[in-house]
């Protein structure tokens, strides 16, 4: 049951949330461009939960995948990795806009917008999941 269409929506989302985040950079500066690792090394405790983030929802929807026994339980969890994904993307627009000296950052990076494509795709797998779900439930019906 893992070459289910949701399984291959929540791959996708793993790799976008957890491996991207070393490809695109968040934000850049007038010296360099800022990664989501970059940020552990940061003094803000609050720059420290942004990779934590990105990390933890790639975990959460990897293990997703292999719920698939359990379709009430993964669908459970696909809202629960949609809303660290909302977190995670308020936490980056707080950030961008609250930043001590946001002169010197030139331009918003690709990485801000990463949260938006995997709530997008763990939606579609979300959607998925119910089709599975109501498709099971008309079946047990007939019997």
């Amino acid at each position: 049951m893992i070459q289910r269409i949701q399984s291959i929506y929540l791959l996708i989302a793993t790799a976008i949330s957890g491996g991207l985040i070393f490809v695109f950079d968040l934000w850049s500066n007038l010296k360099n461009e800022i990664f989501a690792l970059d940020l552990f090394s940061r003094e803000s405790i609050l720059l420290k939960f942004i990779p934590l983030l990105f990390l933890l929802s790639a975990a959460v929807s990897f293990l997703d995948i292999f719920l698939f026994k359990n379709r009430k339980l993964q669908f459970v969890v696909g809202r629960l990795v949609i809303l660290i994904n909302l977190f995670l993307l308020g936490l980056l627009i707080y950030v961008s806009l609250t930043l001590p000296g946001e002169v010197s950052i030139s331009k918003k990076g690709i990485g801000m917008f990463l949260p938006i494509l995997v709530i997008l795709l763990i939606v579609l797998a979300n959607k998925a999941i119910k089709k599975d779900e109501d498709l099971v439930k008309s079946v047990d019906r007939l019997r």
